[in-house]
């Protein structure tokens, strides 16, 4: 059976947010379009977050994509900030659910290092790769979009498994053989 499925990746923001998508058709990766939303000028966080909403919606009806993969919020030492981040997130994550599309979170570790071999590349580095992986003659001007893609490819990488949505079953067998003095 031939794999042919369509990758939203996101790279969330409340000041700039990234979204790449990318074409799977057999062992190709074809690059469909990437972006960004820039909310950098929006008044309130509520505005912000409209306008994610609206605009990821505006993608996904384009675009029909079948799975997003969006980069997961790390952990920093602004709380505020950690909170806006996760909002954006989680506003994106909705407007995948709207649609029925399954999502997977991606550490911007795993990302960078599915993309470039190195989990510490910089996003200069990423864009390149993803430059010279899927031929794009220009990088954006802001590597957010170049961020965006990388999560989408990051996903086809690691064949749809992520932070969150990884096997049930397997994790269990793997706590039962790490603990077997807490079978009962």
């Amino acid at each position: 059976m031939i794999e042919d499925r369509i990758i939203l990746g996101i790279d969330p923001g409340t000041t700039v947010l990234g979204y790449g998508l990318i074409h799977i058709k057999g062992k190709k990766i074809e690059l469909i379009n990437f972006g960004i939303i820039q909310l950098s000028k929006l008044p309130t966080q509520n505005d912000k977050l409209k306008k994610i909403f609206d605009r990821l919606d505006q993608i996904i009806a384009e675009y029909k994509p079948d799975e997003m993969a969006i980069e997961a919020p790390f952990f920093g030492k602004n709380v505020q900030s950690m909170l806006k981040l996760g909002r954006a997130q989680g506003v994106s994550i909705a407007v995948s659910l709207k649609y029925n599309i399954p999502y997977e979170e991606y550490s911007p570790r795993r990302i960078k290092q599915a993309i470039t071999g190195n989990g510490a590349s910089s996003k200069e580095q990423v864009a390149a790769m993803l430059q010279t992986m899927l031929n794009f003659k220009e990088l954006p001007k802001f590597l957010d979009a170049t961020d965006g893609l990388a999560v989408a490819v990051c996903h086809h990488f690691s064949k749809g498994i992520g932070e969150n949505n990884k096997s049930k079953a397997s994790s269990w067998s793997s706590f039962v053989k790490q603990n077997p003095d807490r079978k009962k």
